[in-house]
């Protein structure tokens, strides 16, 4: 889960949705005093904070955060109005894994988050994912169908991690190619079938997981 304390409304909406539009699970929290009592009901995966906030600023949160035992190694990204050096210095070095001044693009806020997440869950070893026959490592980008290796091309192991990561959840063609080809991929939707029909065969027995949603895309359930 991530987590978003903005006092902004307008902000705190369009950023919850432009992360749950692309599969991340997400909160917002429009006071610090919210944003603690749901720490201490689940850790959160990523902190996206501002500094200037009612109650309480960004800074004194973060150093809260870098203080508990279980927020400690949370990645946080601080947004913030301030956009001098100066200010982007004592961010980082208050603790903050990364300054994003306002006004900013969601794609950039989106790109920057995912980098973050990689990076944490890299140095944390990540998550393995088991299912049926299927085991796939994003740590040693290993996939293995009842014990044997399959051997997958970076786009194909992308695509299956990213369904993985949103399992029940149906991802469309457009959402596939926006996030593993970018934003800037001028090709068409076929892409995304021909990867999907390519990963099915090359997974055998596991490739059934793999479903279909005719006119909207696919899912692994």
């Amino acid at each position: 889960m991530i987590y978003l304390v903005e006092d902004d409304d307008n902000i705190r909406e369009l950023v919850i949705y432009t992360l749950r539009q692309s599969g991340l699970a997400a909160e917002g929290f429009a006071t610090p005093g919210a944003f603690h009592a749901a720490c201490e009901r689940k850790t959160p995966r990523l902190v996206l904070l501002d500094i200037m906030l009612p109650e309480e600023d960004g800074l004194s949160i973060l150093r809260k955060l870098r203080a508990g035992a279980a927020t400690k190694k949370v990645p946080v990204m601080m947004l913030s109005a301030k956009g001098s050096e100066y200010d982007k210095v004592v961010g980082l070095e208050s603790g903050a894994d990364d300054y994003l001044p306002k006004p900013f693009g969601m794609m950039e806020m989106l790109a920057r988050v995912k980098a973050l997440l990689r990076r944490s869950e890299g140095e944390t070893g990540g998550t393995e994912y088991t299912l049926g026959a299927l085991c796939v490592s994003p740590e040693k980008h290993a996939v293995t169908v009842s014990g044997a290796p399959v051997t997958l091309t970076k786009k194909e192991f992308d695509i299956l991690q990213m369904l993985l990561e949103n399992r029940g959840i149906v991802l469309s063609r457009d959402r596939l190619l926006n996030t593993i080809w970018g934003y800037d991929f001028d090709g068409e939707n076929r892409t995304v079938d021909v990867h999907i029909r390519t990963l099915r065969s090359k997974l055998g027995e596991a490739g059934s997981l793999i479903e279909t949603v005719r006119g909207v895309g696919y899912r692994i359930s």
